[in-house]
């Protein structure tokens, strides 16, 4: 037998509607009329394969297709009450077709039970009427029932978001409309025969001389064909739909039959339907604070080899992506589960559809992006941000009644990177933004006391080194940004200098409360307003810690392999480096886990500008050499120079003259000779010179800078 390749042109992975025919096409044809039919998606299109030809396939829907009774008798307005729409449930009832024998059955079992009633029941009779008729329906009928309600352990309905509230969507009854465009199409008149004809054309293969729309509702699947206002040129557009495309789409739909999970957060159960996740406006362009997607999100998948209709339920029926041992219940958790390839084997991609309101309080299925299924690097590093459930309760609080504004956009700003990451996690500039994020976050934790101690939040917990290789562009700013963070008092990395950030308490990965907040730290300097403010800040509360009696050192020592190259440290005082872009960086980094064997491995990993490239100007050597925080290596000895604060504060007020002066005094005092008699300079420099400080440089470059920049090096 042949089999026939067919091009469904009127079927793409959006809308929704569109996604919906395609299924409900193939499960029509593999139930009706061809079992071994298959379907999969290509170039943004979706193909069938069978042995049925395209005038076979059109001749089956036209004269033999029985479609699925889909009725609502719970709903007011679908058909089984005196006030409700009869035009399409009187026709089907008197049909003699075959094709509209189980209808009719269905139909009459719905009204024995419904009775007499003048409107449709509520609360417990509509709960007591949906479980007679799951006693009484089977088959077809009762997976339609399935797919649009799931009774809850207490009783009461649930209701999937992909078939409204029990098909229907506010006054819109899918099933009544569902039966109207069937008499429409399959019960015409002469006349009206050879436009269903066409219409079907039109829908299955997107024909543009025959796919003829009329004025019909369609509700949520298709957002760009609902009209109403401002849908066109005028104020007010119609509702423009081939009715084929709604049996299709509710066909199809029919597939996603919803299951009952119990979510530990809450205590009553929600109905899901396959891969249906709670909403988050992240990621997509509309996304805010104020956005309402009260019926979530759902990503429909989309895969590349043909697959049967026994297949396609499997994989619905499943209808999980699963984040290490639990299922993705946030698209946050689906997105990063796609990034580890954590779904079912064949799907290629996930078309992520939102249930939003629009145009007032109108609900959508509006398409929010498309996830490919292919493994992303780095996606472990994520993990982090779990530890000690950080990002959960982060997420709970930030959408509390009461949280403060930035703190939520903050967080929205964390989930759109981190599905950036999940979507392009081979580019670290995606991974840089998220750092970014995440040091903003933890700004507003600072800023927002009272309700950071409230919430029990906590500052970014500890970070994998592998950070580093993730977020490394290659860049001057990157590498000061580690350099920057990694210090502490020691190279042993005691006392590192996120306390200068943040109020920590004594074990520096917490914050310190106090009765009305956060505890006030005299040691916390730096406050993310300004970054040179806070870098010269920086270096001034540590001398003033360094200071020991008659000696005093900057006790600011780099990582082992984390130092600041000359070259870079050039081109910040210069002026050519994005200071902003630094301290941005550095903030989340100084969480990195120091204790942690992989650093070194990752840091001798972050690429070098040579050491021969651009050295730092003479008065940099001249500061530099005369704030460090262990003595001068000279030859086979050292030379211990004691850091005057004066030079600091100095430079911070912009009084370069003075600042050399002192500087030049205390490397001859130490026995050194600087090449430079007296420094000059504007204010800008100044400061530039002091911030620079705040970067550690390395042993053997503090020696280059002396043997080049002193009589005394030179001569050693």
């Amino acid at each position: 037998m042949p089999l026939y390749h067919h091009t469904l042109a009127g079927c793409a992975p959006a809308p929704l509607a569109h996604y919906l025919k395609a299924l409900g096409i193939l499960r029509l044809v593999s139930e009706q009329a061809d079992p071994d039919a298959r379907g999969f998606w290509k170039d943004e299109t979706f193909h069938l394969v069978t042995s049925l030809s395209k005038d076979q396939i059109e001749r089956f829907f036209l004269d033999t297709y029985a479609p699925t009774p889909i009725i609502a008798p719970w709903n007011g307005g679908s058909g089984f009450y005196p006030k409700d729409t009869k035009e399409g449930i009187d026709p089907i009832r008197q049909s003699v077709l075959p094709r509209f024998a189980n209808y009719k059955r269905a139909i009459e079992a719905a009204s024995r039970l419904v009775g007499c009633a003048a409107e449709a029941s509520k609360n417990q009779d509509k709960e007591k009427l949906i479980s007679s008729l799951r006693r009484v329906w089977r088959g077809p009928e009762l997976e339609m029932l399935d797919a649009a309600i799931v009774i809850s352990q207490d009783g009461a309905p649930r209701y999937p978001s992909l078939c409204g509230t029990g098909w229907n969507d506010g006054r819109l009854d899918f099933s009544n409309n569902f039966m109207q465009r069937l008499v429409e199409l399959l019960l015409p008149t002469q006349k009206s025969k050879v436009a269903s004809c066409a219409l079907l054309t039109g829908a299955l293969f997107n024909d543009p001389e025959k796919g003829l729309f009329l004025d019909k509702k369609i509700g949520q699947f298709l957002p760009g064909g609902a009209g109403g206002a401002n849908a066109t040129t005028g104020p007010d557009g119609k509702s423009m739909v081939n009715p084929w495309d709604f049996i299709f789409m509710l066909e199809g739909a029919v597939m996603f039959v919803a299951s009952l999970t119990r979510k530990t957060a809450i205590n009553s159960p929600l109905a899901s339907a396959p891969f249906a996740v709670h909403p988050s406006a992240c990621a997509y362009a509309s996304a805010s604070k104020d956005e309402s997607a009260a019926r979530g999100e759902q990503w429909m998948p989309l895969w590349d080899a043909p697959v049967t209709l026994g297949d396609l339920r499997h994989l619905l029926s499943e209808g999980k992506v699963q984040l290490g041992s639990s299922p993705a219940s946030r698209p946050l958790d689906f997105a990063r589960a796609v990034a580890r390839l954590g779904v079912a084997r064949g799907i290629t991609a996930f078309q992520r559809f939102g249930y939003l309101e629009r145009n007032g309080q109108a609900n959508l299925a509006v398409p929010l992006g498309r996830w490919q299924v292919k493994p992303q690097p780095n996606q472990d590093l994520i993990d982090d941000l779990d530890r000690f459930s950080w990002l959960d309760r982060l997420q709970r609080s930030a959408r509390d009644d009461n949280a403060p504004a930035s703190l939520s956009a903050a967080h929205r700003r964390i989930e759109d990177a981190v599905m950036a990451v999940c979507s392009r996690g081979d580019q670290p500039p995606q991974w840089q933004t998220l750092l970014a994020a995440l040091a903003e976050c933890e700004e507003q934790l600072v800023r927002s006391g009272k309700f950071t101690k409230d919430k029990g939040l906590q500052p970014i917990p500890p970070l994998s080194p592998g950070w580093i290789t993730a977020a490394d562009d290659g860049s001057a700013e990157f590498r000061l940004a580690v350099a920057l963070a990694l210090q502490a008092s020691d190279a042993s990395g005691r006392d590192g200098i996120r306390r200068h950030f943040l109020p920590l308490d004594k074990t520096g990965t917490r914050f310190a409360k106090a009765e009305s907040g956060l505890a006030h730290d005299p040691a916390v300097v730096c406050l993310g307003l300004d970054p040179e403010r806070d870098l010269i800040a920086l270096v001034q509360r540590r001398l003033i810690e360094g200071s020991k009696g008659a000696g005093t050192r900057l006790p600011l020592v780099a990582a082992y392999g984390a130092t600041a190259p000359l070259a870079d440290l050039a081109a910040l005082l210069g002026g050519l480096l994005d200071l902003q872009k630094v301290t941005e960086l550095a903030r989340p980094l100084m969480a990195l886990n120091r204790r942690d064997s992989a650093l070194r491995a990752a840091l001798a990993q972050i690429a070098r500008p040579p050491a021969a490239n651009a050295p730092p100007p003479l008065l940099y050597a001249l500061f530099r050499l005369a704030c460090l925080p262990w003595p001068l290596a000279i030859g086979s000895g050292e030379v211990p120079i004691r850091c005057d604060p004066a030079i600091i504060g100095r430079l911070a007020s912009g009084d370069l003259p003075a600042a050399g002066d002192a500087a030049i005094r205390r490397l001859q005092a130490s026995g050194l000779a600087p090449l430079i008699r007296h420094a000059t300079g504007d204010n800008l420099l100044a400061r530039r010179l002091a911030l620079s400080l705040a970067f550690p440089i390395s042993q053997r470059d503090a020696t280059r800078l002396a043997q080049t920049f002193t009589k005394t090096g030179k001569t050693e």
